[in-house]
């Protein structure tokens, strides 16, 4: 990274844009997964280190943003209704989808908090959620400590990087995404192992219970 473009990212960082940046980007990830707000929290946690954004500032709007962009998944699942049962089988969609349906009935709101670290699992679990009519207060629940503790984290990560490299932000950076990358490893290998080593059970069929509940 040369030094402008270092420079523009300090001015992007010291400039209140980052936290509507991130507020935006965590609230597009609850339902558009491409979007890479993860990063964009590190490398912010990142500069915390160095001055600016402010830290609590950062985990706020961070936090928020996932807290919004869960409840705008779940949204889109309850009025989707019956529809995301007809995903095609084999697909990767519909194969997140039963997991969803499966880690709901064995944990209940305690998988959204775990699914916010799981590729791909966040975003099923919030849309299965809506489309069986998970209750809503309990969803918001669950919503709310699964956003503040992705906050933290991905914040954290990139602020502890930061502060082993203050004289160079671009290795903080890079240590924050790969401890970011190493934890969310950790957690797909613990899940399929889990997984692996149990007795297969039924898989829970969420497409009867979508179907039950007609949309309104």
């Amino acid at each position: 990274m040369s030094d402008s473009i270092l420079e523009l990212t300090h001015e992007l960082m010291s400039s209140w844009w980052i936290y509507l940046a991130l507020f935006g980007f965590a609230a597009l990830d609850g339902f558009f997964p491409a979007i890479p707000s993860e990063t964009l929290v590190v490398t912010a946690g990142v500069f915390a280190a160095l001055g600016e954004p402010n830290l609590y500032g950062v985990i706020a709007t961070a936090a928020g943003g996932a807290f919004v962009g869960d409840h705008v998944s779940y949204l889109l699942g309850r009025g989707a209704g019956s529809r995301l049962a007809r995903f095609k089988q084999g697909t990767k969609r519909h194969a997140m989808t039963l997991w969803a349906g499966n880690a709901l009935a064995e944990r209940g709101g305690l998988v959204l908090v775990v699914a916010r670290y799981v590729p791909g699992g966040r975003t099923a679990v919030t849309l299965t959620m809506g489309a069986v009519r998970y209750p809503l207060r309990t969803f918001s629940l669950f919503a709310g400590l699964a956003a503040l503790s992705w906050g933290l984290y991905c914040s954290l990560v990139g602020y502890l990087g930061g502060k082993a490299f203050e004289d160079n932000p671009v290795k903080g950076v890079i240590l924050g995404i790969g401890l970011a990358l190493t934890v969310t490893l950790s957690v797909e290998v613990v899940r399929h192992q889990r997984r692996k080593g149990r007795v297969r059970k039924p898989e829970v069929e969420i497409e009867l219970a979508i179907e039950e509940e007609p949309v309104r």
